[in-house]
C-alpha cells in the first residue's frame, strides 16, 4: 500500500477524533508514554497566554540559538505551511519526516483517538526527543491546564498576558482565564508572568501549586532607551540591548519576558549574544511590514487586546497617506470589541474592508461590515474573500499609503500568499 502523503495525513487527522477540541490529558499522555517521549531529555520551557506567545517563543529560540544551543520550537497555528509548527535549530521539519512521525504515532496509539492538535504535539515531542536538543520551547495551543502540552513538566512556565479570548472554553472573566492558563505552573519551579496587568488568580494558582512566581514590573523590568532597552532582574542587568527586530511597543515586554525565562533556566547569555538574537528574530504575521511605494502590514491580531497592541504600533508609526484596513474574523471572536479598538486609530479618510472567511467557524464579510457600520457610524466595505479584499486595496492605494491586513491566522495567511503572487516586493 502506498504511503499517505502529508496532506492525506492531515486530512485523516481531522476525522479521527469525534470533536476538534477535547480537553483531557489522558489520551496524549498514554501515547507519549508508549513512544518514549513523555520525559524530555532537555530543558523545557512552556509558553502560554492570550497574546504574545508566538513572540516570546521566537525570542527564546533566536537568543538560545545565538548562544550555541540546539533548540526545538513547537508553535501553533501555522500561517502558510503545517511544517512551520515544528522547527529544529530554526529549520522547519520536512514532509517525509512528518509522515514517518505520524506513522509511528498511528502505530503507538492503538485504539486511542487523538485530536488534530494532539497528533501535532506528539509529533513535536517525538521529533525533539530524538534530536539531542539542549532546550525545548513549546507554545500552548489553547488555555493551559488541559492543553495537550501540559502533560509535560516545564522547567520554566511562562504566561505572556491574559485577555478575553476563547471564552467558551476558558471562562468569561480575566480571573477565570488566568486560573486556566496558570495550570502550566509546577511546584518548586519558576513561573513567569510577562505583562503589567496580572489577574489575582494567576498569583493564587502559583501559590497553591508551589511555583516560584516572577512578574514583569515586580521581579524583573525593562527601561526603553533612545535606541533600545535595558533589562533588570535583581542584581542582574543587561544594558545597551537593541530594539527587537519584531516591531511594536509590546515587543519590549515580550523580549523582557523571554530574558526572564532564560535567566530562570540559567541560560541567560551576555549582551552581545542577546543583541544578536534580538536582531535576528523573525515571526511572520506579527506586524510584518513589507515596504514599498505602498507599505503592506500583516498582523494576526484577532481579539481586543491584540488589536490594541496593533493600534499602539500604528500610532507610533503613522502613515504618510491613507490607510486601507482589510479585516477578517472568525465567527467566535468579539467583533464588536475589536471594532471599538480599531476605531481609535482610523481617520475619516481611511478605508475599511471586511472580508469573508470560509469554513465552519468563518464569518461573512457582509455581516462583519454591517456590525462595524453600526459601531463606527461610517462606511465599511465588504468583500467575498481575502484575495478580493487585498486586490481592492491594491487598486485603490497610492504611493505613501498603507494597507493593514489583520485578523485571523486564516486572513493573514491567505493575504501573504496573495501578496507574494500579485505584489512581490513591489506595490
Amino acid at each position: 500500500m502506498a504511503r499517505r502523503s502529508l496532506n492525506e495525513w492531515l486530512s485523516y487527522q481531522e476525522r479521527v477524533h469525534p470533536s476538534a477540541m477535547d480537553f483531557t490529558l489522558d489520551r496524549i499522555r498514554v501515547v507519549l508514554e508508549r513512544l518514549g517521549a513523555l520525559h524530555p531529555g532537555a530543558k523545557l520551557v512552556v509558553v502560554g497566554g492570550t497574546n504574545g506567545k508566538g513572540s516570546v517563543t521566537a525570542y527564546l529560540d533566536a537568543i538560545l540559538r545565538a548562544s550555541g544551543k540546539r533548540v526545538g520550537l513547537y508553535t501553533s497555528p501555522h500561517l502558510l505551511r503545517y511544517n512551520e509548527r515544528i522547527r529544529i535549530d530554526g529549520a522547519e521539519i520536512g514532509d517525509e519526516d512528518l509522515v514517518t512521525l505520524f506513522e509511528r504515532i498511528e502505530s503507538a496509539r492503538g485504539d486511542i483517538s487523538l485530536t488534530f492538535f494532539e497528533y501535532a504535539t506528539a509529533a513535536a515531542c517525538l521529533a525533539f526527543n530524538e534530536a539531542a536538543l539542549d532546550v525545548w520551547v513549546l507554545e500552548v495551543g489553547l488555555g493551559g491546564r488541559l492543553d495537550a502540552i501540559n502533560v509535560l513538566d516545564a522547567d520554566v512556565a511562562v504566561i505572556t498576558s491574559i485577555g478575553l479570548d476563547h471564552c467558551d472554553y476558558l471562562g468569561t472573566s480575566l480571573e477565570a482565564i488566568g486560573r486556566e492558563k496558570a495550570g502550566i505552573f509546577r511546584p518548586d519551579r519558576t513561573a513567569i508572568f510577562g505583562s503589567f496587568a496580572m489577574p489575582q488568580s494567576v498569583a493564587a494558582e502559583a501559590a497553591r501549586l508551589g511555583a516560584r512566581l516572577m512578574a514583569l514590573g515586580v521581579d524583573f523590568s525593562f527601561a526603553r532607551t533612545a535606541d533600545g532597552f535595558v533589562w533588570v532582574h535583581g542584581d542582574t542587568m543587561r544594558a545597551d540591548l537593541p530594539e527587537p527586530a519584531l516591531i511594536g511597543p509590546v515587543q519590549f515586554e515580550n523580549a523582557s519576558t523571554a530574558l526572564a525565562a532564560l535567566d530562570a533556566l540559567g541560560l541567560l547569555p551576555d549582551e552581545q549574544v542577546i543583541a544578536q538574537g534580538l536582531r535576528r528574530v523573525s515571526l511572520p504575521g506579527r506586524y510584518q511590514l513589507l515596504p514599498g511605494a505602498v507599505d503592506w502590514i500583516f498582523d494576526v491580531a484577532h481579539n481586543p487586546a491584540s488589536v490594541s497592541a496593533l493600534v499602539a504600533t500604528l500610532t507610533e508609526r503613522p502613515a504618510l497617506g491613507r490607510r486601507f484596513f482589510v479585516l477578517g474574523l472568525l465567527n467566535d471572536k468579539d467583533a464588536s470589541a475589536v471594532t471599538q479598538v480599531l476605531g481609535s486609530v482610523v481617520d475619516a479618510a481611511d478605508d475599511i474592508c471586511a472580508v469573508t472567511l470560509a469554513g465552519e467557524r468563518g464569518r461573512s464579510g457582509a455581516s462583519l461590515a454591517e456590525l462595524m457600520r453600526s459601531e463606527l457610524h461610517r462606511a465599511i466595505q465588504s468583500a467575498d474573500s481575502v484575495d478580493a479584499g487585498c486586490a481592492r486595496a491594491k487598486e485603490l492605494a497610492r504611493a505613501g499609503d498603507q494597507v493593514v491586513v489583520f485578523g485571523s491566522f486564516l486572513t493573514v495567511g491567505a493575504a501573504l500568499t496573495w501578496h507574494r503572487l500579485y505584489c512581490g516586493l513591489r506595490n
